[in-house]
């Protein structure tokens, strides 16, 4: 049950990793904390997805996440925009999910950004 609107729980978890914020990502994680990237990869738990992250941001220093749409039904959250990786690579599509379980994301995943997935996720 989450006692904040999903969007929001969402919307802050993005603000960590734009501000590479590893402590404020482990308080939005669940401790079965699941990500998965648009290969299919789950890096899990909590544990592992802190280290992941930090090694993250050690090599993408000006990562930034964009979102231009945000939405949600019950505890899933579907997000359009783009992330930035550098200045060789400022515009890259994708599709976010999340679920957020007890106000913490216990799965954040990463979807390219197709016609199939914006059908899909709703996004048309």
């Amino acid at each position: 049950m989450n006692s904040r609107d999903p969007k929001l729980v969402a919307l802050q978890f993005n603000e960590c990793i734009n501000n590479q914020d590893l402590n404020g990502l482990a308080l939005l994680m669940t401790d079965d904390h699941a990500f998965i990237d648009r290969e299919g990869k789950v890096s899990q738990p909590k544990q592992t997805m802190v280290q992941g992250w930090k090694q993250f941001f050690e090599m993408f220093p000006k990562y930034r996440n964009t979102f231009n749409r945000i939405q949600s039904k019950d505890n899933h959250v579907t997000i359009l925009g783009y992330a930035y990786w550098s200045e060789k690579e400022p515009y890259d599509p994708v599709i976010w999910t999340a679920t957020i379980v007890n106000d913490l994301v216990q799965e954040w995943r990463v979807h390219v950004d197709t016609e199939a997935n914006r059908k899909q996720f709703d996004l048309l």
